[in-house]
């Protein structure tokens, strides 16, 4: 059996620098994350947005938390085997 500790999530790492201010995006310890990652999810974001009705009401943490859950339904490893603390 499988033990999770959630720390949350607020999809910080998702956003961009700016000219004042290094975002968490580029701090070294994050520059591996795979590019191809945050274009997916901001496109799936922006496809949420298209819809007038969804604008604004689904956050990049939502998604993140999501494809999550799907991902681990992929691979097998069910909620049933997992001890959330």
């Amino acid at each position: 059996m499988s033990a999770i500790s959630p720390q949350g999530c607020d999809a910080s790492v998702l956003v961009a620098s700016t000219g004042n201010n290094k975002a968490e995006k580029d701090h070294p310890d994050n520059l591996s994350l795979a590019g191809d990652g945050f274009d997916t999810v901001i496109k799936a974001k922006a496809a949420v947005d298209a819809v007038p009705l969804c604008r604004n009401k689904v956050s990049c943490a939502d998604i993140l938390a999501m494809a999550t859950r799907d991902v681990i339904a992929l691979v097998g490893l069910f909620c049933s085997s997992i001890t959330f603390f």
